[in-house]
């Protein structure tokens, strides 16, 4: 059985709009919502093996705000091609993490979140709103046996959930 939590970043800084898109960080709500979500993956027992995360610096901050939150040691792989990027091209990356990881974190963007969630399963997601998640079971004993509309959403929160 493998898991895979498609996460999308905190809520974005727009204050500076002379930055371009990839260096935006998290505003205050974005922050804020970090503590609130992990307290919600510690009360149903979630604790990532690994985390996948864009390079992106709103998911860099989100990905290591979770971590913290959550006292997760293991590692975090940055990948730029997480930033903007096809589904398909998420699924490979899925495809080939180590199978000693059970739990992955996937930490990306939006509309290409919700996309993943709406082809990996046959739940449809209108939206996955900021530092959203979207828990996705397989029963595979390889990431490389992940297959489209064979995953099972187990669950679907987000902060407004939890306000």
């Amino acid at each position: 059985m493998k898991k895979l939590y498609l996460i999308r970043h905190a809520k974005s800084d727009w204050s500076d709009l002379s930055k371009n898109d990839f260096d935006r960080g998290l505003n205050k709500r974005g922050k804020r919502s970090i503590p609130v979500m992990a307290k919600a993956l510690q009360e149903k027992g979630i604790m990532p093996d690994l985390i996948l995360s864009s390079s992106a610096k709103r998911t860099k901050k989100t990905a290591k705000g979770l971590a913290k939150a959550l006292h997760y040691e293991g590692k975090i792989i940055f990948q730029e091609g997480l930033y903007f990027t096809e589904p398909e091209e998420m699924i490979e990356m899925v495809r080939n993490v180590d199978d000693r990881y059970q739990s992955l974190f996937l930490i990306g963007h939006n509309p290409e979140m919700t996309e993943l969630a709406n082809i990996l399963t046959e739940v449809y997601i209108d939206n996955i709103p900021t530092l959203g998640i979207v828990s996705v079971t397989f029963d595979v004993q390889t990431w490389n046996d992940i297959e489209r509309g064979k995953g099972k959403m187990e669950a679907f929160i987000f902060p407004k959930m939890f306000s």
